[in-house]
């Protein structure tokens, strides 16, 4: 089953009530449904979010004040847990009698916690007659565990019962698509793959301030993203480059005292400065070169935007990021490997013109990362599957909306 000729969806179908549903609003996932909840907004759908009260912080805050003009729906929030918990209970029916109250035509669920509760609920609402559509963007979430856990097995068996309450499967990456394949299994409902897209005032160069420092790391503060393999890398640099180096990291979370506490430890609090969280393309400026530590990632909206603002990018090899700079692109690094990553980083501040020589060519690359094609391709799926009769929907069950 395909979506082509349903370019005219959007004109055609009336308005959608959509909802989004996550736990954390930090990273990608906040930024993905932000695009997602303007671009529909503009569109005349109404939208609305739904996320968890406990994470975020001033700059979260701003970002929800950014967006709020769109919700139509308005912007629900409540304490969600990052882990399983009997607290689910009671979040699973606030969330019930929540998205009962806004009648959705559409429930899109990001990430693992998310995902769950927008299945359980849709599926819950069907049997009261509702036409509400169910999908799910994995955006990495369980998909980071390992299979040779109990953990990691858990949830691999919860997301493969969970497909039973699915519409659709919405996958940012190809990477993202064949992990799920790998340890849950061949997808046995429809699914569509549509990358993660950026602004059009974002494919405009970030000038670097004068007094920049060597290397940034931007990301949440949490071992995932490798802020700790980032500083070993820092002090094995300076070893190698046989003089002091300096950094900026900029992001929030519960790890960041911890990491101060090495930087000190090393005796470079004074050449390793930390900042709270800030837009990229502030954070872009301070430094000239990003890096990218990270152990797992799905469709990272930082390596994207660091592209488009023409800074030049230093990255482990993980998740979708191939799918952004090439699957042979020669920045690249193991993941946990502070050794591999400080010779990259040495060799950035040796030869200037090495990194910038090896990014991605800037007209293809827009034409391949927009939020506006984004968004319309997720609408255009959102129509697809509604308009669906339930027949269709139980027969294409094996098939991709590719």
């Amino acid at each position: 089953m395909s979506v082509s000729g349903c370019s005219d969806l959007m004109a055609s179908d009336k308005p959608l009530r959509i909802l989004h549903c996550f736990r954390s609003p930090v990273g990608g996932i906040f930024r993905h449904v932000r695009d997602l909840a303007e671009q529909h907004a503009k569109a005349g759908h109404q939208i609305g979010i739904l996320c968890d009260s406990t994470t975020g912080g001033a700059y979260e805050d701003a970002l929800f004040d950014t967006i709020m003009p769109y919700l139509s729906l308005g912007l629900t929030r409540m304490p969600i847990r990052r882990s399983l918990g009997p607290s689910d209970i009671r979040t699973a029916f606030q969330t019930l009698n929540k998205i009962k109250s806004l009648q959705p035509d559409v429930l899109h669920g990001h990430g693992a916690k998310g995902g769950a509760f927008v299945r359980l609920v849709g599926s819950r609402l069907r049997v009261s007659q509702s036409r509400v559509a169910r999908f799910y963007s994995p955006h990495g979430g369980s998909l980071h565990y390992d299979t040779a856990t109990l953990r990691g097995q858990a949830y691999f068996a919860i997301e493969r019962l969970l497909e039973r309450w699915t519409d659709t499967l919405v996958f940012v990456s190809d990477y993202e698509r064949r992990t799920y394949e790998q340890k849950i299994g061949t997808p046995a409902v429809a699914w569509q793959m549509i990358h993660n897209g950026l602004q059009a005032d974002e494919f405009v160069p970030v000038e670097t301030a004068p007094d920049a420092a060597d290397f940034l790391y931007i990301g949440m503060m949490r071992d995932l993203k490798g802020p700790d393999v980032f500083i070993e890398a820092m002090r094995r640099a300076e070893q190698l480059a046989g003089k002091p180096l300096s950094a900026i990291m900029v992001g929030d979370g519960d790890d960041k005292p911890r990491y101060q506490t090495r930087i000190n430890t090393l005796g470079m609090g004074e050449r390793i400065k930390m900042h709270p969280a800030m837009p990229a393309r502030e954070a872009f400026a301070l430094a000239r070169t990003v890096v990218i530590p990270s152990r797992a990632e799905s469709m990272p909206y930082i390596v994207l935007e660091a592209v488009a603002a023409g800074k030049p990018v230093i990255s482990t090899r993980v998740g979708g990021i191939p799918e952004i700079l090439g699957p042979d692109f020669a920045g690249f690094v193991p993941p946990g490997d502070a050794e591999a990553l400080a010779v990259n980083m040495t060799h950035a501040i040796a030869d200037p013109g090495w990194l910038p020589g090896l990014m991605p060519e800037t007209g293809k690359f827009r034409g391949q990362f927009s939020s506006k094609a984004m968004a319309e391709r997720m609408a255009e799926l959102y129509h697809h599957c509604r308009a669906q009769p339930a027949a269709e929907k139980q027969t294409s069950r094996t098939s991709s909306l590719s």
